[in-house]
C-alpha cells in the first residue's frame, strides 16, 4: 500500500499492480535513523562571503564526519546565498535542481546617473533568451551560449546604484548579465555585491536556510545530549530536491536488480504518474518514497497499462546503494547453474 508523504502524491499516481512493503527493510524518507540520513540528506546552506564553495563541502564533511558530501552550483567566493550541499548518496541527485529556475540579487553600479525609466525599459528587453559567453576567470569552457532569464528588475535605486532581482536559468553568469546591459547603456555597469536566494524549488522565503556555525551547534548539541531535533531540522531527506519531477513507484523486489544494472520492467511497477509521456524524466521511488534512480521514460501511461511486460524506463542516474533491498531476482550466473 502506497503511504502519502513527501515524495509520491497519490492524487497523481496511477495504481498499475498492487503490492506492500516490508516493515524489515529501507526506511521512510522522514523516519531514516541518523547515520542513514548523513547518507541520503540535503543541507540549504547559506554561503557566507569569503569562502569557496569547495571550502564550504570541505568544512561541512568535517562538521558531521563524513567523507562524501558535493555541492550544487558554484557561488564565487564574494557572493552569499544558497548553496545546496548533498551528502553521501544524496550527490548523485544534485543534478535535479539544474533544471530549476535561480533567483538573485544584485547590487550594481551603472557609470552614469541615469533616468529609471531607461534603465527599467532595457532590462525589460533582457528578458527571455539571451546570448551569455563565460567570463575569462569561469571554470566552463569559453563557448557563447544561450540562457534564459525569466525575470529582470530593478526594485530601488540611490543615484547610480541599484538593486535588480533576477529570475534566470541555471548557469547565467549574472556579472556578465549587469556587464552586458550598461554595454548597451553605452556608459558601462560593474555589479559589486550578490547574493542567492533560490534554487530550483528551494527559496529563502522558507526559512530553511541555515549557516554553518548552526550546523556545527546541531553536531554539538546531539554529542553532549543525543537529541536529534536540531540537526534533523537543518538535513532534510533528498527527496525533496526531486519536487515536481513525475514518480514511478516499483516493488520492493525489483529494487535491488535496478541497483545492480537493471532497467525498469512492466512487471515490477506498481503506480505511475498520471502525467507520464514518452521521453519524461522520471524519479523511481520504493514504496516507501525513497528515491532508487532517475529514469527516462520509454512509455507512456497507456502503452505501460496495456502490457504486461517489456522495458518501460531506461536508467540515466542511479542513486541507491546495492544491497539496500534484499535481492528479489536471479543473476544469469545463478541461472546458468540450474
Amino acid at each position: 500500500m502506497l503511504r502519502p508523504d513527501m515524495t509520491l502524491r497519490l492524487d497523481t499516481l496511477e495504481i498499475i499492480n498492487d503490492d506492500v512493503t516490508s516493515p524489515k527493510y529501507g526506511y521512510y524518507p522522514d523516519k531514516r535513523p541518523l547515520n542513514v540520513l548523513l547518507e541520503n540528506g540535503i543541507i540549504l546552506l547559506d554561503k557566507p562571503s569569503g569562502p569557496t564553495s569547495h571550502e564550504i563541502v570541505a568544512w561541512t564533511k568535517r562538521i558531521l564526519g563524513i567523507t562524501k558530501a558535493g555541492h550544487s552550483g558554484t557561488l564565487d567566493p564574494g557572493t552569499t546565498g544558497l548553496l545546496p550541499v548533498g551528502l553521501g548518496d544524496a550527490t548523485k541527485a544534485l543534478s535535479i535542481l539544474l533544471l530549476g529556475p535561480k533567483e538573485y540579487y544584485a547590487i550594481a553600479r551603472i557609470h552614469k546617473e541615469m533616468n529609471a525609466d531607461i534603465i527599467d525599459r532595457l532590462m525589460g528587453e533582457f528578458t527571455g533568451e539571451i546570448y551569455q559567453r563565460p567570463p575569462q576567470r569561469s571554470s566552463v569552457r569559453r563557448a557563447t551560449r544561450v540562457r534564459r532569464i525569466y525575470e529582470l528588475e530593478r526594485l530601488a535605486s540611490e543615484n547610480n546604484i541599484h538593486l535588480i532581482r533576477v529570475l534566470c536559468e541555471a548557469g547565467t553568469y549574472i556579472r556578465k548579465l549587469v556587464y552586458d546591459v550598461g554595454e548597451i547603456l553605452g556608459v558601462g555597469a560593474t555589479m559589486f555585491e550578490l547574493r542567492r536566494t533560490r534554487v530550483s524549488m528551494f527559496s529563502e522565503s522558507s526559512g530553511d536556510f541555515v549557516r554553518l556555525h548552526d550546523l556545527v551547534d546541531a553536531v554539538e548539541i546531539y554529542k553532549e545530549s543525543q537529541k536529534e531535533e536540531k540537526i534533523r531540522s537543518i538535513i532534510k531527506p533528498i527527496e525533496l530536491a526531486l519536487e515536481g519531477v513525475l514518480s514511478v513507484a516499483v516493488k520492493d523486489s525489483a529494487v535491488d536488480a535496478l541497483c545492480h544494472g537493471a532497467q525498469v520492467a512492466i512487471p515490477g511497477i506498481v503506480a505511475v504518474d498520471k502525467n507520464l509521456r514518452k521521453g519524461n524524466l522520471v524519479a523511481i521511488y520504493t514504496l516507501k518514497g525513497e528515491i532508487v534512480a532517475l529514469a527516462e521514460a520509454n512509455m507512456d501511461l497507456e502503452e505501460i497499462k496495456e502490457n504486461d511486460k517489456g522495458i518501460a524506463f531506461t536508467i540515466k542516474r542511479l542513486i541507491m546503494k546495492p544491497d539496500t533491498y534484499p535481492r528479489g531476482w536471479k543473476s544469469n550466473k545463478n541461472l546458468e547453474k540450474k
